[in-house]
């Protein structure tokens, strides 16, 4: 009876934990990755890269919070649709290299898919990558039908902002596949669409203009499939 009872009160006090969450505002300076990271947090992923062209590594980290949480987290608008989810957060952080470690150049709460959001293939983050001075985030779930997501930022006039894009379906069974690259830098979209099995028949790709006047940011551009980038198109 006693251990029943103790049970129970762990399970009310970790609730009641959950519901008085924040999201922690990380260190400003560190001198290293471990340095940064937050009681109870855990690094899941990190890379290392130019990002700012001054010609030393930076970094990006990707934490997750070993408990689940209530959040509202939104699909297809920011502005409507938002469910409310029990699942565990996550940060994206972006640390520049200084001469006394690194500086912190961005906390995002919101973009980074949880590890329920990827259907039957279960986590839906892949690991992260720079190149060309430039961050790529990319997310990979479905069923039958899989879709592979993939945001490419760079850093510019103090802003980080969505440079490239791609955006790909496929289904294992008809081989169909439908994969759309953005270039917001050159506005221009390519198209590639496949049919059949294994996707033997592949439609040329072609390529279309593709005008934005204002590059998302992170501020701007909260989290996959909430950018309506076209009648019925979600990035």
């Amino acid at each position: 009876m006693k251990l029943k009872i103790i049970l129970f009160l762990l399970g009310c006090q970790t609730a009641v934990y959950a519901q008085n969450f924040k999201f922690p505002k990380l260190p400003n300076q560190g001198k290293s990755l471990s340095e940064i990271v937050p009681d109870g947090w855990k690094a899941l992923d990190s890379v290392y890269g130019d990002l700012n062209q001054d010609r030393v590594k930076d970094f990006a980290v990707i934490l997750e919070y070993p408990q689940e949480i209530r959040e509202n987290r939104a699909y297809g608008d920011m502005n409507t649709e938002l469910i409310k989810e029990i699942q565990k957060p996550r940060i994206l952080a972006i640390y520049f290299k200084t001469k006394n470690g690194y500086q912190l150049a961005a906390q995002n709460n919101d973009f980074i898919l949880r590890s329920k959001e990827g259907g039957a293939l279960g986590d839906p983050l892949r690991p992260m990558e720079i190149e060309k001075n430039q961050l790529s985030l990319s997310f990979e779930g479905g069923g039958s039908w899989r879709w592979k997501l993939k945001y490419t930022f760079g850093y510019q006039q103090k802003a980080w902002r969505l440079e490239k894009a791609a955006n790909n379906f496929s289904n294992d069974s008809s081989g169909e596949l439908t994969d759309k690259q953005y270039d917001f830098l050159e506005q221009k979209r390519t198209v590639t669409i496949g049919k059949g099995h294994q996707s033997r028949v592949v439609i040329k790709p072609v390529t279309q203009d593709f005008p934005i006047r204002t590059l998302r940011t992170f501020q701007s551009f909260k989290k996959p499939w909430t950018w309506e980038i076209g009648p019925d198109e979600f990035l």
